[in-house]
């Protein structure tokens, strides 16, 4: 019973001083890349797929918003979330 309680002690412990900073960061690269399909969808692209030179800028747009929301994401690694 002691050890039980102890345990249960313990991880109140830790949860108390956990940070949510890579939660919030997976959170943020799954919206980035949930957005990528969308752009890519929206071009009528398929990732991994070659077509045709006409689709390019699309693509390159779509991969360059990725690219910006993605780096945008890394300050949620070591922001405190409560």
């Amino acid at each position: 019973m002691n050890s039980i309680f102890f345990a249960l002690l313990v991880i109140l412990c830790a949860i108390h001083s956990t940070y949510a900073g890579p939660l919030a960061y997976a959170a943020c690269q799954t919206a980035c890349n949930r957005g990528w399909v969308s752009c890519y969808s929206s071009a009528d692209l398929v990732a991994g797929a070659t077509g045709d030179l006409a689709a390019l800028p699309a693509a390159v747009a779509c991969n360059v918003a990725q690219g910006v929301c993605m780096a945008s994401c890394v300050a949620l690694l070591t922001a405190p979330s409560p």
